[in-house]
């Protein structure tokens, strides 16, 4: 993903790296060093689940600062896979772990811009997984930063760090703000004169329960869980019937999205002669789908055409690889006929015999609570 380098040209050279999540804490982390007159350079780190890559250029406008976005999906997905050392918080979100790997990554890249230490916008007791002391301590041995990590907003509650004691950072000049309160970050945004006052986090997908019902059937059925297979989560439907998925657009935005990101074994399911979505058949490695069950998936995709199911007729569905829909130039219109399609005349049908249905997060919940277990056992 990156080369790292030990050379850096004198226009390039950055004093700090920093952890930049969008969220308040990490950008104000980034203006009270940037205040003492040292050069920052901001990264912001993307995965299927979280990450604005789409943003850099808005928030390097309004807050001056310098941002490169930094892909980490693949340690992500293998550290979900693997699950995580320190476990889950509330929902699927991996605090500790993730910031471990942020750590390294950062630590990784400071020789490229010539830094000298990490920034983080921390805040000692503010979130009840990742900024306890206790595991504050834990991210910085586990990461090996613990001679180049610098926590500006809380600092006068940790001990000095050996860019403080250097001279290089003005410790008088850090802060101590400590607790779930958020009355002094609000009071620094008006002091640096923030044109808009970004939420307090981020936002991670894994910690919210409606995108964890979605991502926890990938991790309990795919046989080698990928990055394509958790950003198909992150669109339309997503239907299971044990370790058979199906993820139909709700929209043209869906269906566009759904063409772009499947994989070339995937099925793609279309209507002939009625408007309705478009559907994937996620075929894992090794899994190719029987013809029976790809015709029960047809009448389930027809299902979702609301003039196909009050035609009150049989209606065609077209099924192709998506390999063979890209080399066609098929957009998912109706178009001329795919190599190696297949038709299948369905009745259109919602309640099918093998009963794909959506997971529940209740049900989710007890799943992941009991891999946990067995972890720990």
């Amino acid at each position: 993903m990156h080369s790292d380098t030990n050379t850096t040209s004198a226009d390039n050279r950055y004093d700090a790296v920093a952890l930049l999540s969008g969220g308040l804490d990490s950008i104000l982390a980034v203006k009270v060093i940037q205040d003492q007159g040292l050069r920052v350079k901001c990264l912001h780190f993307v995965s299927p689940f979280f990450g604005k890559p789409h943003k850099r250029r808005h928030w390097e406008a309004i807050y001056g600062i310098d941002i490169e976005n930094v892909d980490i999906s693949e340690d992500y997905v293998r550290l979900l896979t693997e699950r995580p050392v320190y476990g889950f918080g509330k929902v699927l979100n991996p605090c500790v772990d993730c910031k471990i790997i942020m750590m390294r990554k950062a630590c990784e890249m400071m020789h490229r811009y010539g830094a000298r230490f990490i920034i983080s916008g921390e805040v000692l007791g503010q979130r009840p997984m990742s900024q306890r002391q206790d595991t504050l301590n834990v991210i910085r041995r586990d990461a090996d930063v613990r001679e180049v990590l610098l926590r500006p907003l809380c600092a006068k509650h940790l001990d000095p760090t050996e860019v403080e004691l250097s001279g290089l950072v003005d410790r008088e000049r850090l802060l101590g703000i400590k607790g779930r309160g958020r009355s002094e970050q609000l009071a620094l945004a008006k002091h640096y004169g923030f044109a808009e006052v970004p939420t307090p986090g981020g936002g991670c997908k894994l910690a919210e329960k409606e995108n964890a019902r979605r991502y926890w059937p990938v991790l309990k059925f795919s046989p080698k869980p990928s990055v394509r297979d958790f950003k198909l989560s992150n669109i339309g439907r997503q239907y299971w019937a044990e370790d058979k998925w199906m993820i139909v657009g709700r929209n043209q935005m869906d269906n566009t999205a759904l063409l772009k990101v499947c994989g070339d074994d995937d099925l793609i399911f279309r209507l002939r002669g009625f408007p309705g979505p478009i559907a994937v058949g996620r075929q894992f490695e090794g899994k190719a789908w029987a013809q029976e069950e790809i015709a029960d998936a047809a009448a389930f995709t027809a299902s979702f055409s609301p003039k196909a199911v009050q035609s009150g007729q049989d209606v065609t569905v077209r099924v192709s690889c998506a390999a063979d829909l890209r080399k066609q130039g098929d957009s998912g219109s109706e178009q001329g006929p795919v190599a190696n399609e297949m038709l299948f005349t369905v009745t259109p049908c919602r309640q099918t015999p093998i009963g794909w249905c959506e997971s529940e997060w209740p049900v989710v919940r007890e799943e992941i609570r009991a891999d946990m277990r067995d972890k720990r056992a």
